[in-house]
């Protein structure tokens, strides 16, 4: 059986003082970085190391622990140079892990929320006035918040259509919506380098895209040339889509349930890739 007192008594002050340095090096880290899509990367890479170090120590590998060693420093250095893109999206989906599961009070303000988004789309759409509308979820947007007005207000279709309204300064750029509240208004998002071939898609289906491309966001944006909705997610677009649907889609993607959402959420996501 496993002795505490055994472990207590071989710590000296040294090695206390060193594991205190090293869990506030982590720490602050973690604080650094805290609301932003480094922190799944960092999750990822944590769980990678882990598995490399449990699979060469636990299994005695030697091959496989010499090939490990040798290649660890150039891998290092040639693997985040030459696959960027393709590592980020790995370790961000790594670190994401499985939904969290919302308190019932939660449910009830994301619920607000997208009734709130759909009713408010719906108007502008029927006046042809353009918006771009992104949900925050596990992949923190802080630095995309930063870039615009904090606001930090409940959701209200009136605010919406205050917000993007002409004769305001908020109206260019994007809200984000974090947790059910609106945070932060004419944010600037990070436009897709993919190739439209609709050339009827603007700069909010392209910014729509591009901040899909880069977290887990879900965004919906309102065509202010043909009066139209869509929903972006993972770099997709679905267009031309009436606010029940809209409701029904925000609600599968923002909301997590047991079994039969999960489901809905599948059928979802196969439909947009």
């Amino acid at each position: 059986m496993w002795n505490p007192d055994w472990l207590i008594q071989r710590l000296s002050g040294t090695d206390v003082l060193d594991i205190l340095m090293v869990a506030f090096l982590f720490f602050w880290l973690f604080y650094a970085i805290r609301g932003t899509r480094a922190v799944p990367l960092v999750r990822g890479i944590t769980v990678l190391l882990i598995s490399l170090a449990a699979l060469t120590r636990i299994i005695e590998l030697r091959a496989f622990s010499w090939l490990v060693e040798q290649l660890l420093p150039a891998l290092l250095v040639g693997i985040p140079v030459i696959f960027q893109p393709e590592l980020r999206r790995a370790l961000e989906q790594l670190g994401r892990g499985r939904v969290l599961i919302l308190s019932q009070k939660e449910t009830e303000r994301l619920v607000a929320t997208i009734e709130s988004v759909a009713e408010a789309a719906e108007n502008m759409a029927e006046r042809n006035v353009g918006a771009l509308i992104v949900f925050e979820r596990q992949t923190g947007l802080q630095e995309y918040i930063e870039t615009g007005v904090q606001i930090d207000a409940e959701v209200t279709s009136e605010l919406l259509l205050t917000i993007f309204d002409h004769h305001t300064i908020l109206h260019d750029g994007a809200i984000i919506i974090r947790g059910g509240r609106l945070v932060a208004a004419a944010c600037v998002m990070p436009l897709t380098s993919a190739f439209l071939e609709d050339r009827e898609l603007g700069l909010r289906h392209r910014a729509a895209l591009g901040i899909t491309e880069d977290a887990d966001a879900v965004a919906v944006v309102v065509s202010e040339e043909r009066g139209a909705i869509s929903l972006t997610h993972s770099g997709r677009i679905i267009r031309n889509i009436d606010t029940k649907r809209l409701e029904s889609i925000l609600r599968a993607f923002l909301i997590p349930r047991q079994r039969r959402g999960n489901g809905l959420l599948a059928r979802l996501r196969r439909l947009v890739q």
